[in-house]
């Protein structure tokens, strides 16, 4: 039961950063560490910073990995 309230918490944060536009560091560290395996991270300030170029300048074409 613990397990399961600790997973409903995760989720609804992650949906609330969501909502309101902060980006998910975690989830980027889990993809690129799972798909990416040899490429380092980002810091969390140049994910922070690259998320929201994204967001207000508008994409790049070709930018996104997947």
């Amino acid at each position: 039961m613990r397990e399961l309230i600790q997973t409903f918490v995760t989720r609804a944060s992650q949906s609330l950063r969501q909502m309101v536009g902060i980006p998910d560091y975690d989830a980027y560290v889990r993809h690129m560490q799972a798909t990416h395996p040899g490429r380092a991270c980002m810091t969390y300030e140049q994910f922070f910073q690259e998320r929201q170029l994204s967001r207000y300048e508008g994409k790049t074409p070709g930018s996104r990995c997947c």
